[in-house]
């Protein structure tokens, strides 16, 4: 490859094809326009000489891999780019680049359009140069450790069109000639130490989402902010120290989609004006010091889906029209001043369900009888017994309360507002778990505990004191510095808070707090299921006890029809389907009856859910080898990608072989060669374990000829809706449902099958 690269114009490798340092023979091939190492495992340094002869390079990605600069000397590379007068684009985010950002990257050719250092480990101040790349349409720093102010010379970069510095440490105030950013669409601040009031010269910027979260702005919020026609996405002002009453101008938002003003001091009543708002689909006004009613216009909101009114003064009824909004999927009215009936339709109808809380208001009565209210005519004189119930049941909510602040803290460095919303109608049947007791539990996390490993966290196994009882549990310890991790946290909670299935794993509590060391811990606590994972079973891997275990066919048919449940169930959701986004066998845990559990939500979406496309996380569609296709081409997600993951899950099961084995290769996927197999060479490619049917240890006393047919016959049809469910289009693929039907049918013609042969010999 080393002659071949001078007279190459691509070079592309993505996806692990390379490890080790950067090829230091790429430095002369001088005919390159585009460089793209992303998701690799590169590591080492960026060589200092890359730029000096590539005088074509347009672009050059070296995103996602283990990149460091830890000395001035390793950031030579930006003077060598210097060069490329052609430069666009160039990529260097998530990588572990340390230290200061130089000047010399002021000195880029202006040709240059896309500038990220995201998720790095940055130090020092953002440099002044920068402004030089006058024609720069994105800058992408956040997730790094920068400090100081941001540069005012920022505003002169008019044709800035995204600026993302989230996640650092910046202080000082918002500058003033932002507002000269006239084709500024997207600008994220949040998670900094920012200070000084939101300048009223942001009008200036057509600006479509906005995030000055977590903070410490003060001040009203201007009114000019509302009077910015194009946001269209989010506004998330949230954990500020933001004062003053939300403006009447607000009603001019007329197509924003999300607004967090949670955990400020804003105060005065909700504007009449917000019913305008017909595009608002998640609202989130809790934790400040709002009065007055709940104003009548919010009916006018076609659109609105959850609505977060919690921890306020608001007094007067419950409108009796929200129950009757169809579309209003999560309520969340606690701890405020609320009065008389509470209605008993619509999102009202069903305690089980979570979506509606009116916990902590000490004047609602009647209700559905769930909610254990007094009778209204009876709440006049009310007894001493009857306070002390309200007491207890007040108490009772403490869980809640732990998980609403908990889960809002930080899904602020995503899309913060719809996780909020959700999670704040988590039930509070969920016990409350500190840090302390979960290193107890686990015996401080120790080694021999662990279960397993995934990209996001570690699972240990843990015993401790439930109701009195002593009970096993499997603790997902997240793991924070890993980009998406919080982001997967939120998504895990919002799914499982709102969904009970036989065949779904079932979450105990979380987590949200701080460890011994001052750091951010979160975990997730499940009740714990000791077969372990389908992928151990399939793939014939040790047990804690040290015996290689197998399924036999009947049990993997079985299997099959309880993930296929699982997913029906999902992806029928009601009041909003449920896309998993990351089924495979290591997903799929087995209790001690050897029923199947689907687990890991922590990329689940709900249906046409918005993903923040800068996030790590929401780029994130599924694992290798099962996630479908059209997600690669950047598509979205849907129910058709479950059904094409658990159609590679399924051919799986019954021929014992992962779609990533390396007899594959890139154009020859499990999909095609199980397809060119059937019928004729079916027990070829069938797990031999299937086939020899070895049971308990020993061998299956019905191994007759007319047996093995019907083992084959059985796993061929099975292996046929495999292939019917991970087809290459989407449309192409069959239902789940189907696919259910056709698993039943095959089971039960096996065990038919089965008992014919049986009987005979009794």
């Amino acid at each position: 490859m080393g002659n071949n690269l001078p007279n190459l114009q691509f070079f592309l490798a993505d996806f692990n094809q390379f490890h080790g340092p950067i090829p230091s023979s790429l430095c002369n091939a001088s005919m390159i326009q585009m460089i793209q190492l992303l998701h690799n495992s590169l590591t080492g340094t960026i060589p200092s000489c890359l730029g000096i002869h590539l005088a074509s390079l347009s672009a050059l990605t070296i995103a996602e891999n283990h990149i460091q600069a830890t000395q001035d000397a390793d950031w030579g590379f930006l003077s060598s780019l210097s060069n490329c007068s052609n430069l666009q684009l160039l990529d260097l985010g998530n990588n572990m680049l340390e230290g200061e950002i130089p000047s010399s990257v002021g000195t880029f050719s202006t040709n240059l359009e896309f500038l990220s250092m995201g998720s790095n480990s940055i130090t020092g101040k953002i440099p002044g140069a920068i402004a030089n790349l006058t024609n720069l349409q994105t800058l992408i720093l956040e997730g790094n450790h920068l400090e100081g102010t941001i540069p005012t010379s920022l505003g002169k970069m008019k044709g800035l069109n995204s600026l993302i510095l989230g996640t650092n440490e910046l202080s000082g105030s918002i500058p003033l000639t932002f507002g000269n950013l006239t084709q500024l669409s997207l600008l994220h601040l949040g998670d900094n130490m920012l200070s000084g009031s939101i300048p009223s010269s942001l009008i200036g910027c057509p600006l479509q989402e906005l995030d000055l979260s977590n903070n410490s702005l003060v001040g009203p919020i201007p009114r000019d902010l509302f009077l910015i026609n194009t946001l269209s996405i989010y506004v998330n002002i949230q954990n500020n120290l933001l004062t003053g009453g939300l403006p009447i101008e607000l009603g001019n938002l007329k197509n924003i989609g999300e607004l967090d003003f949670s955990g400020n001091l804003i105060s005065g009543e909700i504007p009449i004006s917000l019913g305008d708002c017909q595009s608002l689909q998640y609202l989130n006004v809790s934790r400040n010091k709002l009065q007055g009613t709940i104003p009548s216009s919010i009916m006018q909101m076609k659109a609105l889906l959850m609505l977060d009114l919690s921890y306020n003064n608001l007094s007067g009824n419950i409108p009796v029209f929200l129950g009757g909004m169809k579309g209003l999927a999560g309520l969340n009215l606690s701890f405020n001043n609320l009065e008389g009936e509470v209605p008993t339709d619509g999102i009202f109808s069903n305690a089980a369900s979570a979506s509606a809380s009116v916990m902590g208001n000490d004047g609602l009565c009647n209700g559905i009888p769930q909610l254990k209210l007094p009778h209204c005519s009876n709440l006049t004189t009310k007894k001493p017994t009857q306070k002390l119930a309200i007491i207890f049941s007040i108490c009772g909510a403490v869980v809640f309360i732990a998980l609403v602040f908990a889960l809002s803290t930080f899904y602020s460095k995503s899309r913060k507002m719809k996780a909020n919303m959700q999670t704040s109608s988590i039930d509070e049947q969920y016990l409350r778990v500190s840090y302390a007791e979960l290193v107890t539990a686990t015996n401080g996390f120790a080694s021999e505990n662990l279960l397993g490993a995934g990209r996001f966290g570690s699972v240990y196994k843990g015993t401790m004191r439930i109701n009195d009882q002593q009970v096993v549990i499997a603790v997902k310890v997240l793991n924070l510095t890993q980009r998406g991790a919080s982001q997967s946290f939120v998504a895990e909670c919002e799914t499982l808070k709102c969904v009970r299935h036989r065949n779904l794993m079932k979450i105990l509590t979380v987590c949200s707090s701080i460890d011994f060391q001052s750091c951010d811990f979160k975990a997730l606590v499940y009740e714990y299921l000791p077969n372990g994972n389908l992928d151990g079973w399939v793939h014939h891997h040790p047990m804690e006890d040290g015996e290689n275990r197998t399924l036999h066919l009947r049990l993997r048919l079985q299997i099959a029809i309880d993930v296929a449940s699982s997913l029906e169930y999902l992806h029928h959701h009601k009041p909003i389907p449920i896309i998993h986004c990351d089924l495979k066998p290591s997903n799929v845990l087995l209790d001690g009856e050897m029923v199947a559990h689907v687990g890991d939500f922590g990329l689940a979406r709900f249906l046409h859910q918005d993903s923040e496309k800068s996030t790590g996380w929401a780029s994130m569609r599924g694992t290798i080898g099962y996630a479908a296709p059209e997600y690669g081409l950047g598509n979205e997600v849907s129910i058709h990608g479950d059904v094409y993951s658990y159609g590679i899950l399924l051919l799986e099961m019954f021929t014992g072989k992962r779609p990533t084995d390396s007899e594959f290769g890139e154009s020859f996927g499990l999909h095609k060669y199980v397809q060119m197999s059937l019928p004729d060479r079916a027990a070829e490619v069938i797990d031999q374990y299937l086939l020899a049917e070895i049971e308990d240890g020993e061998e299956s006393t019905t191994n007759s000829g007319s047996t093995m047919d019907l083992r084959i016959a059985c796993i061929t049809s099975a292996l046929h809706v495999g292939i019917s469910c991970s087809q290459e289009t989407p449309t192409n693929r069959i239902e789940i449902g189907e696919a259910l039907k056709e698993l039943q049918i095959i089971r039960g013609r096996f065990d038919k099958g089965l008992r014919a042969e049986i009987e005979p010999i009794n």
